[in-house]
């Protein structure tokens, strides 16, 4: 990547901290859950128990993905990222920065549409039952517009993960360039980068 980003190692990579590991996966998991649910309660009967549970767990769940997500960018504009290797073509190694701002870019902009599209209309927004403090007051329009906001976010989210997932399992299976492997719990020792 850049000089930023630490020295060269002889086996391709550095490994990224424990908490870097950690904050990944539990942050891949809870987007992918959160679009599956997503798409998943739209199309539940209006007026049914269990399309607001759904919607109200949805909103929970975005909550807690908004704040974890501020706190993975503190985490990483204050922790360089681990140094690949300069065997990495430059074209693949710009193009992965990009995806990964981008990915950063959406994962910010989807709670914040949805909780501020969850202001514009009359149920609000409750955290696992907590009524939190609403942004806007009754409006169809803003409300809509902020849900399309929403909508187009998740399919661009969506289109952004298939390509880090690609990228990723290409250099697992095709590079074999230990790239993948950098973002697995256990593995090799941690090198410190500072």
């Amino acid at each position: 990547m850049s000089a930023k980003f630490g020295g060269d190692t002889t086996d391709g990579s550095e490994r990224y901290t424990s908490l870097a590991i950690i904050l990944h996966w539990v942050f891949a998991l809870l987007v992918i859950g959160m679009l599956f649910l997503g798409y998943y309660m739209v199309d539940l009967p209006k007026g049914t128990p269990n399309r607001a549970f759904y919607f109200n767990l949805h909103k929970s769940f975005g909550v807690l993905a908004g704040v974890l997500i501020l706190l993975r960018l503190y985490w990483r504009l204050t922790h360089p990222v681990p140094h690949i290797s300069t065997g990495i073509p430059r074209w693949t190694d710009k193009a992965a920065r990009w995806n990964h701002r981008l990915l950063y870019l959406c994962m910010v902009l989807q709670p914040a549409t949805g909780y501020l599209s969850s202001s514009f209309n009359k149920y609000g927004v409750k955290f696992f039952g907590l009524a939190l403090p609403s942004w806007g007051w009754e409006d169809a329009k803003l409300r809509d517009l902020f849900m399309n906001f929403h909508h187009l976010i998740s399919v661009l989210l969506v289109a952004l993960i298939v390509i880090h997932v690609l990228a990723a399992f290409k250099h697992l299976f095709v590079d074999r360039d230990r790239v993948f492997q950098r973002m697995l719990p256990g593995g090799a020792k941690e090198k410190k980068v500072v």
